[in-house]
């Protein structure tokens, strides 16, 4: 009599197969599965790769699963245990030991390996180390195309310290995927991917995405001009924050916020704990736009001190901070030189030499702004653009002659086809 093969029916409910669906993914007759089941037939070599992949599993263990099953031999005294017969103790045991080798099956399973997490890392690497000097067009389909296939992995099965790899992967990808839609100015868009990274960070219980989310959501927030969640989001990572460069991006982002709400005395004072909170990166830490470099900070701290502009003495310090970050990226290697934080620092410079009354330097702070591609004016340049224009449209510089030249050239900026043009709340 033949015996019937537990396993292999096991594995295909396993999979999500009826007799039918295998049947026709085989491209046979139901019963041709049925007998392969009951032990009355074998799938012909030729058709055990396509069967094979139809059930998930490779050769070895595709012959695991049509192997004859023995029915295990129990010594006993043949005595009923508990009601149960003999041959229903025999049926038990037997039972039991096909779980745990279909378990073995499951658990030695994974759909990556080695080769395949260390690819994920190099690639993730080179797309933070991109985004910093490539246009944001030239990278959004690659970082689409990465972050669905890190997802579908995920869907799979993989060991657990595969599946937090994959996690944090996955997280960093929507935290690229954030960076793209906050540059275009969908604020509602970025906000979907920051949740998404913020879910893989609990996934992998990883403390340093979740610091990197906080600085993320601190930015929507604060392009949304919801500055008290900003500021509140930024201090909210501090605690996540393991000695990277995060720290000091996170003291940044609340100083900036606090000061757009013109609290002074907490906006000196997070752009002073920035200061020290500054380490070197990690090296754990991701490149490109997962670090804080230190002209980024003084960018932050020109932002800062422009907010406050109605003390004359942060007008000087703005400009201070500003020169200072336009050198160091100027001195930096050219695919370290962020032109979006670049063009900000310039804006901020003319923005706080007009404040200080020098329009000849404001419009020489411009110039690399106004010509600059289409490309490169995210959301956050083409704000900055539109404000500085209101600004020099006020009546304070209505009967200005310096500022005559300035504010056509601004005027035609604005005018000009960006990467992204977002409406105001």
């Amino acid at each position: 009599m033949a015996a019937r093969r537990h396993q292999l029916v096991q594995r295909r409910e396993a999979v999500g197969h009826t007799q039918e669906s295998l049947a026709a993914a085989m491209n046979v007759d139901r019963t041709t599965v049925g007998r392969w089941e009951s032990g009355r037939g074998t799938p012909q070599p030729w058709m055990r790769p396509k069967l094979a992949q139809a059930l998930r599993v490779n050769a070895d263990q595709l012959d695991a699963l049509l192997a004859p099953e023995r029915p295990v031999i129990v010594e006993s005294d043949h005595r009923a245990l508990d009601g149960e017969t003999d041959s229903g103790l025999v049926e038990t045991v037997a039972a039991a030991s096909a779980d745990s080798a279909l378990f073995i099956q499951f658990a030695s399973g994974s759909n990556v390996d080695a080769v395949l997490l260390e690819q994920l890392d190099a690639d993730l690497r080179r797309l933070a180390t991109e985004y910093v000097s490539k246009p944001v067009p030239q990278l959004i389909h690659e970082i689409s195309t990465l972050r669905r296939s890190v997802f579908d992995l995920l869907r799979g099965r993989q060991r657990p310290q595969q599946a937090i790899q994959l996690y944090i992967a996955a997280g960093r990808l929507s935290g690229l995927a954030t960076h793209v839609a906050l540059d275009m100015g969908h604020y509602a868009v970025a906000a979907t991917h920051a949740r998404t990274a913020w879910l893989c960070a609990e996934s992998a219980d990883d403390n340093a995405l979740r610091a990197w989310v906080c600085s993320a959501r601190s930015l929507i927030a604060y392009w949304q001009r919801d500055y008290v969640r900003a500021a509140d989001v930024a201090r909210a990572g501090i605690p996540y924050s393991d000695g990277s460069t995060i720290g000091a991006r996170l003291l940044s982002l609340e100083a900036r916020a606090a000061a757009a709400l013109g609290d002074s005395r907490a906006a000196q004072l997070a752009v002073h704990e920035a200061t020290h909170a500054r380490t070197d990166p990690v090296p754990h830490e991701l490149p490109g736009v997962f670090t804080f470099p230190e002209a980024k900070q003084w960018t932050y701290a020109g932002t800062t001190f422009l907010a406050l502009e109605a003390d004359r003495r942060h007008v000087r310090r703005a400009i201070d901070a500003s020169t200072r970050a336009i050198a160091l990226y100027q001195a930096s290697a050219e695919s370290d030189q962020s032109s979006g934080d670049l063009l900000a620092a310039h804006l901020d410079l003319a923005s706080a030499h007009l404040a200080d009354g020098d329009a000849e330097a404001a419009e020489q702070d411009l110039r690399p702004v106004l010509q600059a591609a289409p490309e490169r004016l995210t959301a956050s340049i083409t704000r900055r653009l539109g404000t500085l224009h209101q600004q020099l449209a006020s009546p304070a510089y209505a009967r200005s002659r310096a500022v005559v030249g300035l504010r056509e050239n601004v005027e035609e900026a604005c005018s000009r086809p960006a990467l992204a043009t977002t409406p105001e709340p």
